[in-house]
């Protein structure tokens, strides 16, 4: 564990780093200050006036597995205003970081922004639902001080328990958390939607006691780079033409593509706390235009 994984923070979440002092760790003196969204002004007119569009008409901005790491996500979306980017989460803001919390509260405060379920969203939720759980939760990086954070706030709950599975942006890319297609099971019998049969089904697992199941999906190996005609099925039964997912650290400098742009890896290590952080783990492997993919 990294010093500062190992520093203890008392009601850390809800607190952000300074935005001073950027560097490959966080800095000792690094000021904690309340994090609170700006608030946001309604437009007055006139020719000056910015027209706010709505998210489909943005740019896209796929972020990768962040755990925890907040001073890197303010970091790596400074680039990135948030009325004027569409910015979708692959999930695992939690875990491993100290700011679990606070990335999900980021998250969902930032404007013009989705975020997709992963498998350790479901955790830290079942943790929440079943104490015989917090021991597991822990073992895969659960931070104490975030599901306490998380118990006190009803409106985060309800709000993180409401995220969807997956989600197909305009240009027919699928945005999930893992790379498999373990999501079928979830695919309604008699046709309709796929992706809202996916939605609802994985909703409702949530909500009543699923989480096994959400779990046994959510964490499972990622297929699609080894796997081209069972990627090409997926993408057919969803009708998308290529999948973004994380899940599952890549290793290189920028996301891994495969089969032609067909599956795409986000996952480059992001947070500073996940055991397999290297220097060599740029922002650049988790970030990135959902144009620059194309």
């Amino acid at each position: 564990m990294t010093a500062l994984g190992r520093r203890r923070v008392a009601g850390a979440e809800g607190f952000e780093p300074s935005a001073l002092g950027f560097g490959d760790r966080c800095s000792d003196q690094a000021e904690l200050r309340p994090y609170r969204p700006k608030p946001r002004l309604a437009s007055s007119g006139g020719s000056k006036a910015r027209v706010r569009m709505a998210s489909e008409q943005l740019p896209v901005l796929i972020v990768g597995d962040v755990h925890g790491d907040l001073e890197r996500l303010f970091q790596a979306l400074r680039l990135y205003p948030a009325d004027e980017w569409h910015t979708v989460f692959v999930g695992d803001l939690v875990d491993y970081g100290m700011f679990g919390v606070g990335a999900l509260r980021y998250a969902r405060d930032r404007a013009n922004s989705t975020v997709v379920i992963g498998n350790h969203e479901v955790a830290m939720l079942w943790a929440l639902r079943d104490p015989a759980r917090v021991g597991f939760w822990m073992s895969i990086g659960g931070q104490e001080h975030d599901l306490a954070e998380l118990k006190s706030d009803a409106a985060l709950q309800a709000w993180l328990s409401e995220r969807p599975a997956l989600v197909r942006l305009h240009d027919g890319t699928l945005v999930q958390h893992c790379g498999h297609d373990g999501y079928a099971r979830w695919m309604a019998p008699n046709g309709g939607d796929p992706i809202a049969s996916i939605v609802s089904r994985a909703r409702d697992l949530l909500m009543h006691g699923g989480e096994p199941q959400l779990w046994d999906v959510l964490s499972a190996r990622n297929v699609f780079d080894q796997q081209p005609e069972r990627l090409q099925r997926w993408l057919e039964a969803t009708n998308s033409r290529r999948v973004v997912f994380g899940h599952t650290p890549h290793n290189g400098r920028t996301p891994a593509i495969y089969h032609d742009g067909k599956a795409i890896n986000v996952d480059g290590v992001f947070s500073r706390s996940h055991a397999k952080f290297r220097r060599v783990s740029p922002i650049a492997a988790s970030v990135v235009t959902l144009d620059a993919l194309s």
